[in-house]
């Protein structure tokens, strides 16, 4: 039932609340964008199965692609995901058993627990012995953290780091592409010419700007414009 006076008409585009669906990023090789920032970090994973060490550090900002690149490798190598903080429920003979290369996403908390470093310790001795390999995403260069153990923290600053730099305008224009697309969502170029001058240059600003344009569009049952966008990075620029 209408209020007194209220306008009996619904408006078109009246704000809608946007199902979250979610969806799925294209993690495959072909999917995996290169550009100057990351071309070593990708030379690093195709240079596998001739690591000069058993494990390899992925060192880069959030969101700039470093589960992807795990992934990647994974298809290659049949490595299996550990999450970092088995290693304080589990013994190293039992990570070790969990497949024939590993991979450690995420480990920069569990640095300078004690319990933590010492599982990590054991089983990087048993991927030497064994000559198998684990790749291992960290934020921040191991260098630059405080191990509890020097002989873990040793073996670390010894190891090869792949190092992912901040984005290009040519890595960021594709990577925003990408991300749309991963929404099912395409834009013109107009939209991208727009962002770019005007975001932040990271990985993560990106990933945030695409998210929320995409439910800024759903709300209002509208497509990805230069208005839009305008609204989208005002909002963002305020938080």
């Amino acid at each position: 039932m209408n209020l007194p006076g209220q306008n009996q008409k619904t408006d078109s585009r009246a704000l809608q609340i946007p199902l979250d669906l979610g969806f799925r990023s294209a993690m495959g090789r072909a999917d995996f964008l290169i550009g100057e920032s990351n071309a070593a970090a990708v030379g690093w994973i195709d240079r596998w199965p001739e690591w000069p060490a058993p494990i390899l550090v992925l060192q880069g900002p959030p969101a700039s692609g470093k589960t992807h690149l795990c992934a990647v490798w994974s298809a290659v190598s049949r490595a299996v995901f550990i999450k970092p903080d088995r290693l304080l429920g589990e013994n190293a003979d039992t990570l070790f058993e969990s497949g024939p290369a590993l991979i450690l996403d995420g480990l920069d908390p569990w640095i300078g627990d004690r319990d933590a470093e010492t599982a990590l310790f054991h089983l990087y001795n048993l991927l030497r012995e064994e000559r198998r390999t684990m790749l291992i995403t960290m934020r921040t260069a191991p260098k630059a953290l405080e191990f509890s153990l020097p002989d873990l923290a040793s073996r670390f600053r010894a190891a090869p780091v792949a190092t992912i730099q901040p984005p290009d305008d040519l890595l960021l224009s594709a990577l925003l592409i990408k991300q749309f697309s991963d929404r099912q969502i395409r834009v013109g170029e107009d939209v991208i010419s727009y962002i770019l001058p005007r975001m932040e240059r990271s990985f993560a600003a990106a990933r945030e700007i695409v998210a929320l344009a995409d439910h800024m569009a759903l709300a209002e049952k509208s497509r990805i414009s230069v208005p839009l966008m305008r609204r989208v990075l005002s909002q963002l620029h305020t938080q």
